[in-house]
């Protein structure tokens, strides 16, 4: 099982390219299904989650090709529609085929999600919206089984709570549909909005993606289509927190700064120098002393949950009291522990930590729970003093492309052993 080993104390300097977005190419790879035609997605990230739904659509009936450094899709045929168990035990993202398997094919039988021991991201969001078009759905065995056997109908949903994957999974159900869907209450992240305009080129009929209101014309097919995926606002994050923990002078290329405003006034407000010196380019500096901000997780454009714990790394760093509200999901303090064995100063009350600092964390062997987790504990080692091994790095290896080798690339000492 791989570990990263980090020698920390050592400031960052150069430039860092950013990804193709995980969270937006999961349910892109996702949409292929909803037509026989090809479809070719570029900037896909070559993640353990990419590679899993590449293989659950390969299981499918889709043909899946690397040209290039582009994906093609061609589902001219579904054999399979399913998601099983063993295919998808380590993605939270299966749940995105149910709505194109149903849309497409009027039946769709898909494992519940794995992934992450984070909390609860309620299938039942997926359902009741699925439902709501039309189609039965049923639960047996811990599998989704859903049938729509003379297609789905458009109507009228409302989400009782705001889910991401959720009003993905009902949107690309919504785009096979028969007349008008609107989805209320939906997820308003840049990930929707590019889902979308994915779908768009396909030849849905989609307005209002990107605000709480969406509305879906329904088409008879989609075609073939290209398209690029967008900048991955979390790894982006990510570095822009290695930055300002580390110290130097970063830059981050191909990244899109209006996707991370939350995290860019956090991050000025603990002291970090930000500017945006060229287009799709990002630089951060520290040369003082860090700064303790509280931070509440919402939904986009509020702070994102995915970045809340390498913000707590950071706030181990700075001077003062720093409340971190976590609101999204009820199980996302695990690395508070991990840390703690680093010397940092946190106590967790409920769905808050109160992280007192500034902390001289000093390197030690922690364990990584969780994909963002995992990351602050990263950042945490490139910070302490001494050595730090991460255990079970292949939680990282679900969301960030070679994470090691760019930070390297920037000056960290960071290596991964078997």
């Amino acid at each position: 099982m791989d570990k990263f080993v980090i020698q920390g104390g050592v400031p960052l300097e150069g430039e860092i390219p950013v990804s193709g977005a995980k969270n937006s190419a999961l349910p892109a790879l996702a949409a292929c299904l909803l037509t026989a035609d090809k479809v070719t997605l570029e900037r896909i990230p070559p993640v353990r989650d990419i590679a899993t739904m590449e293989k659950l659509l390969v299981h499918i009936g889709a043909r899946v090709k690397q040209v290039n450094g582009a994906v093609t899709i061609e589902a001219s045929e579904i054999r399979h529609p399913e998601a099983p168990y063993e295919l998808v035990k380590t993605m939270r993202a299966s749940s995105l085929v149910l709505g194109p398997l149903v849309g497409r094919c009027g039946r769709a039988r898909v494992s519940l999600p794995g992934g992450c021991a984070i909390g609860a991201r309620p299938i039942n969001l997926h359902v009741a919206g699925l439902e709501r078009l039309g189609a039965t759905v049923r639960q047996e065995h811990g599998y989704i089984e859903a049938e729509a056997p003379n297609g789905l109908e458009g109507a009228d949903f409302t989400f009782d709570r705001i889910s991401v994957t959720g009003t993905e999974d009902l949107l690309m159900a919504a785009v096979l549909a028969r007349g008008e869907t609107v989805i209320n209450n939906a997820a308003r992240e840049p990930e929707v909005a590019d889902l979308a305009a994915l779908l768009q080129k396909m030849g849905a009929k989609i307005e209002g993606a990107g605000t709480s209101t969406i509305r879906v014309n329904g088409v008879s097919r989609l075609g073939a289509a290209s398209h690029q995926i967008i900048a991955d606002r979390i790894e982006a994050g990510t570095f822009l927190v290695a930055g300002a923990i580390a110290g130097g002078d970063l830059s981050l290329r191909g990244c899109t700064p209006e996707h991370l405003r939350a995290l860019l006034a956090k991050l000025e407000q603990a002291g970090a120098e930000i500017s945006n010196p060229d287009s799709g380019v990002l630089r951060i500096r520290r040369t003082g002393n860090l700064k303790s901000v509280d931070i509440t997780t919402e939904e986009h454009p509020g702070f994102a949950t995915d970045l809340q714990a390498q913000f707590m790394a950071l706030m181990t760093q700075a001077e003062g009291i720093a409340i971190i509200t976590e609101t999204i999901f009820e199980n996302r303090f695990m690395h508070a522990l991990e840390l703690a064995r680093m010397g940092a100063n946190i106590r967790v009350d409920g769905r808050q930590a109160i992280v007192a600092g500034p902390s001289r964390l000093s390197g030690a062997e922690v364990i990584a729970s969780d994909l963002r987790a995992s990351a602050s504990l990263v950042l945490a080692g490139l910070a302490a003093q001494g050595e730090t091994v991460i255990d079970r790095v292949y939680h990282i290896d679900r969301g960030y492309e070679k994470i090691e080798a760019k930070l390297a690339a920037a000056g960290a000492r960071i290596r991964r052993i078997k």
